[in-house]
């Protein structure tokens, strides 16, 4: 059998860094938006026992090392259901290192199709619980939607849906190692902190603008001068297009911009675009 199955990116609406954990990790508080930029991941049972990854891009890494097979293996091992055959192959259009969890959303989606395939009857939470062993946005991923998210990210709580729009997403030249980043990070010296309840209640309302006006993530004040001179530069183009508000999505370097109608949404992007970006327009879903 094959199952083929969507992954769709996330967005930050707000990102914020309560302080570093015993393990090594750091408390999270952000709201989180899945958006229809898709990868598509196809899982076909195979004999045996083995698991294999193909990708569609040669700078990422396939077999053991690419998340989807991790979560492939973490699902057998947490249910202790009989080992099965499986080629995975994902077709890529979400970047890599680009803060929107093409990675994350790949494992969630293999999560997905092993749960409809073997154990149909295993409840969602079960499900998102054992995406955490997967990686920090993979719970999420697995829900999808307009989440409040805690914790490493595990904690989630559903938010009203985002009002109707449209975003405009630009990823740079570079990228950035979530892990660099946080390096950088010194909570007590963060400055510009997301307001979540007064997201909450922009969501609640259902009133764009006023999700715009809560934008924030954090990571934008770590950056370096070259990186955020790049960021800022994207920020204005969409601003100045029309965008409602424009942020860093997670630890960069996307950003994305918040329009009422497709059509300032695509012009933005057509304006955006150049060889050395990665440019896209999705709506929340």
């Amino acid at each position: 059998m094959t199952i083929t199955e969507q992954a769709p990116a996330k967005v930050n609406l707000t990102l914020d860094i309560l302080g570093k954990r015993p393990d090594g990790y750091h408390d999270l508080k952000m709201v989180m938006q899945t958006v229809s930029l898709y990868d598509t991941v196809t899982v076909t049972e195979t004999a045996g026992e083995s698991v294999s990854v193909s990708v569609d891009r040669g700078d990422l890494p396939a077999g053991p090392d690419n998340i989807a097979w991790k979560a492939a293996d973490v699902f057998f091992r947490r249910t202790g259901l009989p080992r099965r055959g499986l080629a995975i192959a994902l077709q890529k259009r979400i970047p890599a290192q680009a803060g929107m969890a093409g990675g994350s959303a790949d494992g969630a989606a293999v999560l997905r199709v092993l749960r409809r395939l073997y154990a149909p009857d295993l409840p969602m939470a079960e499900l998102e619980d054992m995406a955490a062993a997967v990686g920090s946005d993979v719970p999420f991923c697995v829900r999808g939607g307009t989440v409040l998210a805690e914790g490493r990210g595990e904690r989630l709580q559903d938010l009203p849906p985002m009002p109707a729009c449209w975003l405009a997403l630009c990823k740079p030249a570079f990228g950035l190692s979530t892990p660099a980043l946080f390096g950088r990070v010194r909570t007590a010296e963060l400055k510009r902190r997301p307001d979540h309840g007064a997201m909450e209640q922009a969501l609640r309302a259902g009133e764009l603008t006023a999700v715009a006006r809560q934008l924030a993530n954090v990571f934008e004040e770590v950056l370096t001068a070259e990186e955020a001179r790049e960021i800022r530069a994207i920020q204005e183009t969409l601003l100045s297009r029309g965008a409602l508000g424009a942020v860093m999505t997670g630890s960069g370097p996307t950003v994305f911009g918040l329009f009422s109608e497709q059509t300032q949404a695509e012009e933005a992007a057509a304006a955006l675009r150049r060889p050395d970006r990665q440019v896209f327009t999705a709506q929340p879903v």
